[in-house]
């Protein structure tokens, strides 16, 4: 085998692992599993430790190489695994003489609040060569209570400008059709490039649709809808190659647990957001994170998070149940029930899937451009799903009219 990489959680992680497979490839490794981790839960590193033992047992021999968000905050429960021949914190994982000069130390974990730069992936199209997840920031400065996300990535760090506009132009000349912008608190974009604050997340989007007028699509990632800048909320209305697509880190619908979250928005705020997004951009499709049975959660506060997803017309919604992570603020407040926590999820995800639906139906009888992926789906400017009719090649862009849908993909006449 070559290089097999395993990446769990974000799209961050994904563009850093194909970063990360480049490297390794480029410098002549073979027989590797390479498994990017990723923090946000306990699950989710449940699910990477799943995945490292049946990838030994599919691979005898492999070198496992594990990093990301997990080794760098869990790096116990990885060092206890035998499956495991080496752990790399994330200030290491990029830099291209890890994979060509190994190491004899098994770990190797930086502290991530150093302020020296981080080495950043180079533009790494998708295997289909349709979309590429391209990182512009990094880290968090924020401290909401359950998170243990900026103990793994450090403080925000941006990219500057014209390294994005360059990236991004390489990725056209590529064959790349759309573009996908992250990062962890990707609206936090520029504080640190300029300390004036004229620098912005939607002063980035503009430049990069400016300066590389033949990129089709230009996407976001998960915004922090209160930090959106005047300037990125007109390009929605201004800008038809930046997709109508928002996916909002909202976490909760009631302000004492937004409030107990050290969140930065409140209630009426995520409410007012998406009605005005809405305004400029009538066809715009909300997702959004959400947390079940966050410390202290009473079951009308859960009933406030539900209704959010009909209030803010979400479509689509990431639901995490909540579970304490060792270190933060909410791990010493007063839990919830875990079979509580089991069952709002079930709720917010019975939720989502109506939801979803609902906004299918709107579809029905609208003719959408659709890039094609592989295995025979696509996605409308939306992010919506969408079965394609035999023939359609991944990376095109076809007008297709929609003719219903199956609850999770749209099916077209």
């Amino acid at each position: 085998m070559g290089v097999e990489v395993l990446s769990f959680g974000c799209r961050l992680n994904a563009a850093e692992s194909e970063a990360m497979r480049r490297r390794a490839e480029s410098a002549g490794r073979t027989d590797l599993v390479l498994v990017n981790t990723c923090a946000v839960t306990i699950e989710a590193g449940r699910q990477a430790r799943k995945a490292i033992r049946a990838a030994v047992r599919s691979n005898p021999g492999a070198r496992v190489v594990v990093t990301g968000c997990g080794a760098q905050v869990e790096t116990e429960a990885y060092a206890a695994m035998p499956e495991v021949a080496e752990i790399l914190g994330n200030r290491r994982k990029l830099d291209p003489a890890v994979w060509t000069d190994p190491a004899p130390e098994r770990i190797r974990i930086d502290d991530v609040m150093a302020p020296h730069p981080d080495p950043l992936p180079e533009p790494a199209p998708m295997r289909a060569r349709t979309r590429a997840f391209l990182p512009v920031q990094n880290g968090c400065d924020h401290r909401c209570t359950f998170c243990v996300i900026p103990f793994g990535r450090g403080n925000s760090r941006s990219v500057p400008v014209a390294r994005v506009v360059a990236q991004v132009r390489a990725l056209v000349e590529a064959g790349t059709r759309e573009v996908v912008l992250t990062g962890v608190d990707l609206t936090a974009y520029g504080r640190d490039l300029d300390a004036s604050g004229d620098l912005t997340l939607g002063l980035l989007v503009r430049a990069i649709l400016r300066e590389v007028p033949d990129l089709d699509r230009l996407r976001l990632s998960s915004i922090d809808s209160v930090e959106a800048d005047p300037a990125l909320v007109a390009a929605f209305a201004e800008e038809e190659r930046l997709m109508p697509h928002l996916h909002l880190s909202l976490q909760a619908g009631d302000d004492l647990i937004l409030k107990r979250m050290k969140r930065r928005h409140g209630r009426d705020d995520a409410i007012r957001f998406c009605a005005e997004i809405r305004a400029l951009r009538p066809d715009a499709v909300f997702g959004a994170d959400l947390i079940a049975g966050f410390p202290t959660e009473t079951e009308a506060q859960f009933a406030r998070s539900l209704a959010l997803v009909e209030e803010c017309g979400l479509a689509q919604l990431h639901v995490f149940p909540y579970s304490p992570r060792p270190g933060t603020p909410a791990a010493r407040m007063p839990q919830v029930a875990p079979a509580a926590i089991r069952e709002r999820a079930a709720r917010l995800r019975e939720a989502g899937t109506a939801a979803l639906a609902r906004r299918l139906d709107r579809e029905v009888g609208a003719t959408r451009r659709v890039l094609a992926e592989r295995g025979g789906t696509g996605r409308t400017e939306g992010f919506l799903p969408v079965r394609l009719p035999e023939g359609v090649e991944a990376g095109a862009l076809v007008e297709l009219r929609m003719a219903g849908h199956d609850g999770r993909l749209l099916r077209v006449a």
